[in-house]
């Protein structure tokens, strides 16, 4: 970490994971001061819902910013700015006050997947999709909404059906990042990017992007029910409260930015901002985007070109539902009351795990993983698929359930690699690598293996989301060019694909697409309900 001065300024980015809340200090050149985590729980509920407490958000949030600051590592006075990124595609309904009335229903929530079927249907349709219905969505949004049922519309229509009096009180539904938005300024606003995935926006003018009646009436949503704001993601949304400012440890003249989704600030913050410069993330979901200069869709792969975080410029927009989630998964399923998990070691549990892991060769002697423990999104939309190991023997070690985990997840990065690549035109020669997954060395190893393509796993990836948050706060404020940004990102360790490794992964490949192929049925017999 940078030394920190006295006489410069300074900007707390928020970065409000599924996890808990990551919280950072950057400096003018966008360099990490210092940040603190603290975790949040998450509530998974029948029938495919998935649910967190925003008082709970708020708790984490405070904690974590006072216990950063609490460092000493700046003057608090110095701060100037406050950003948030935050989980996409959630709602949280909260009444005329700001108070929330339910619990945030989040990105992995399924529960409102029907009323998306009945709204998006009839005949003749696409994959689903009315073809009447389809072409306006298309050409004014570039996509539609999901038929997982985990986009905001879904959400906002289940609360609609299940909790009426919820509905009826509610004075405005907000994306996750527009809800903090709201505790720090008092303000209800949402920003270009933000507002994306509940499809009722015109996005083919990225300077002026406005709430389109005709597509508010095919979704069913009030428009008095969303932000009546809408502004750029650099753009200054206005001052902490005071009450807040105290709460947070912060001075009352600090200014808000509007900040962006996970997804956007992710981009920012690997430091891939050109057109065409690829990363992959590994947090708890995943995905692998880029920032492109058209607008376009691909429904099959269930891809489109959304406005970016950066003004004027759209990226990809796609997700992975489930990949660090799929090692955390086997951590507490089978690994949380073992020494393993609990000895010590200088690197934690996915240290050790990682140890194991190296024992094994490359393709984990034929054991597959299918990594889609909550279904998918892309570059299939499929909220039925679920995963599990594939043959297992009696000389299954523990070594190989782990490492089977992250080539699954690989091989889905593959997948998804292919559908990007058709999307662009163009091959991706390289791959920046951030979050979580990106701070283990064999990982980054295995995907250039499987992948093969260069991996540049980028330094401090982890913070890479709050950093991108900060990124936007000093260019909106002027301390950065987006030029600079692409500069200040620095690369850790870059792989490139070795030769008998990857002929392994070539092959099982192939049996990962016909173990989906073969099973798909079996997954939608087995999850009708859902």
């Amino acid at each position: 970490m940078p030394a920190a001065t006295s006489n410069q300024d300074y900007v707390l980015a928020i970065d409000l994971g599924t996890s808990g809340p990551k919280v950072a200090i950057l400096d003018p050149r966008g360099a990490v001061v210092g940040s603190e985590f603290e975790p949040t729980d998450l509530i998974l509920l029948p029938g495919g819902g998935a649910e967190q407490a925003p008082a709970d958000w708020w708790r984490a949030i405070v904690k974590a910013a006072r216990r950063l600051l609490g460092r000493q590592l700046i003057d608090p006075k110095r701060v100037v700015a406050v950003v948030c990124t935050a989980q996409w595609s959630g709602t949280v309904a909260v009444d005329a006050d700001g108070r929330p009335l339910h619990n945030a229903v989040i990105w992995m929530d399924s529960r409102g997947a029907r009323y998306v079927h009945e709204r998006v249907g009839g005949w003749p349709n696409v994959d689903g999709y009315a073809l009447a219905k389809l072409y306006r969505w298309i050409r004014l949004t570039g996509g539609v909404p999901g038929l997982s049922g985990k986009d905001p519309v879904a959400h906002i229509h289940w609360l609609r059906d299940h909790h009426p009096e919820v509905y009826e009180r509610t004075a405005v539904f907000l994306e996750p990042k527009d809800y903090l938005n709201l505790k720090l300024t008092g303000r209800a606003a949402a920003s270009y990017d933000s507002i994306a995935l509940h499809w009722v926006t015109d996005n083919r003018d990225l300077g002026r992007v406005t709430y389109d009646d005709a597509l508010l009436d095919r979704a069913g949503l009030e428009r008095s029910k969303l932000p009546s704001e809408l502004k750029e993601a650099v753009d200054v949304l206005g001052p902490l409260r005071p009450e807040v400012a105290a709460e947070l440890g912060l001075g009352e003249h600090v200014q808000v930015i509007m900040g962006t989704p996970d997804v956007q600030s992710a981009a920012i913050g690997s430091g891939g901002v050109a057109d065409f410069e690829a990363h992959l993330y590994i947090g708890t979901s995943s995905w692998l985007t880029c920032h492109v200069p058209f607008k376009k869709t691909d429904i099959v792969s269930n891809m489109a070109s959304l406005p970016s975080a950066i003004p004027g410029r759209y990226f990809i927009a796609n997700e992975q539902e489930t990949a660090g989630a799929c090692l955390g998964f086997l951590k507490d399923l089978l690994f949380a009351d073992d020494a393993l998990a609990s000895g010590p070691a200088p690197a934690g549990v996915y240290g050790r795990f990682d140890a194991l892991a190296a024992t094994i060769p490359a393709g984990s002697d034929g054991l597959l993983f299918l990594p889609w423990l909550n279904g998918e999104r892309s570059p299939l939309d499929d909220h039925r698929l679920r995963g599990g190991f594939l043959n297992m023997s009696l000389s299954t070690t523990r070594g190989h359930l782990i490492r089977a985990v992250l080539e699954g997840v690989a091989y889905n990065s593959r997948w998804l690699l292919g559908a990007v690549e058709g999307f662009i035109g163009r091959r991706i020669d390289a791959l920046r690598v951030i979050g979580g997954g990106a701070n283990s060395a064999l990982w980054c190893r295995i995907l250039a293996d499987v992948c093969g393509r260069t991996i540049h796993q980028v330094r401090h990836p982890i913070a890479a989301n709050a950093r991108g948050a900060g990124f936007l706060a000093l260019v909106g404020l002027g301390y950065l060019t987006w030029d600079d940004v692409g500069r200040a990102v620095e690369i850790a360790q870059t792989y490139r694909p070795e030769g008998d490794a990857a002929g392994v992964y070539d092959r099982l490949f192939g049996e990962f697409q016909a173990a989906l192929k073969a099973n798909r049925k079996l997954f939608h017999r087995l999850n009708r309900d859902l």
